[in-house]
């Protein structure tokens, strides 16, 4: 009884010891900090968070070195970033993030993730400008994986893909950036739509050149798989069956299309479509319904010139 008496003594006094120590070091921490020697803070607060882990007198402290260590490498991070050593500054905010997020301080994560992205969009921008679409990609992904909402740096990650050739991919980014709702992405989400509408003209043009309708059809398809209520695809695909004359399909598909379309101009070229579908299988009744609708755009001229012949 005795000998279990003085074990119990024994480890009472390391688990003090041990609390004692963890103070210690949390108080060397603290100290760091105030002073703003924040890489010494950072050593000091890990040693807390490790040795105050199985400590039960020093949760509060453990509490709070977790919740001052991101903020630790934040303040790294920025200190390198003013001396422009990026490289130092992208180690430090990353370190920041990865904490924040092991410790759940989401906020935290996203303030110093702002600041991943910031530095990759910076780093990106001279192969960006120089047109190294493939180094400026690279980088980019980075960034854009950091901060999705830097809407910025994803428009020149997604023209950096469809520059490269990788359509898909630049569709991905431009389709993530024109779906952002916010005000305060509204010029990006416009400017997305815009460049969607370009780079897929393009892709088009290039396979209609070569005749490849089921290529158009096939591209079409594989970007409404992932958005199904995507206007201008839905658009495209009935442009495609209008070209392989499918005449069935395009008559099959037209309402859909021209419903999801918020753009009257492109409304009129799906009824459009649609009236020459009818027109080409001497439907003439169903013909001049589609071409009554077609109100806005260049298609709308042309549709009075079909509607007088048919009329005749």
């Amino acid at each position: 009884m005795k000998k279990f008496f003085v074990t119990m003594v024994a480890l009472l006094a390391v688990c003090s010891l041990s609390a004692q120590d963890v103070k210690t070091a949390y108080n060397e921490a603290a100290a760091a900090y105030g002073a703003k020697n924040f890489k010494v803070a950072a050593e000091k607060f890990e040693q807390v968070i490790n040795d105050g882990m199985d400590v039960e007198d020093a949760a509060s402290l453990v509490a709070t070195a977790k919740a001052t260590l991101p903020k630790c490498y934040y303040q790294l991070g920025g200190r390198a970033f003013m001396a422009k050593n990026y490289d130092e500054a992208l180690t430090n905010f990353t370190k920041s993030a990865e904490v924040a997020e092991l410790y759940g301080d989401m906020a935290q994560m996203t303030k110093a993730n702002g600041w991943v992205a910031k530095i990759y969009q910076s780093q990106g921008g001279e192969a960006y400008n120089a047109k190294d679409y493939a180094t400026a990609a690279g980088i980019f992904a980075k960034g854009y994986a950091a901060d999705p909402n830097n809407t910025g740096m994803a428009l020149n990650l997604a023209m950096s893909y469809c520059e490269m050739g990788e359509y898909e991919k630049g569709m991905e980014v431009y389709e993530a950036v024109a779906a952002k709702t916010h005000p305060k992405y509204a010029e990006d989400a416009a400017k997305a739509k815009q460049m969607m509408a370009q780079y897929t003209n393009n892709k088009v043009a290039e396979l209609q050149g070569a005749g490849d309708f089921d290529g158009i059809i096939a591209l079409a398809d594989a970007q409404l798989a992932k958005n199904p209520a995507s206007a201008l695809f839905q658009l495209v695909r009935v442009q495609a069956f209008l070209g392989k004359k499918d005449y069935k399909s395009v008559i099959e598909n037209a309402e859909a299309a021209a419903a999801a379309q918020t753009d009257e101009a492109d409304k009129s070229t799906v009824y459009y479509q649609l009236a020459s579908a009818h027109n080409a299988l001497s439907q003439r009744e169903q013909a001049i319904a589609a071409f009554k609708k077609v109100t806005a755009g260049p298609a709308a001229e042309n549709a009075k010139a079909a509607l007088a012949e048919l009329n005749k």
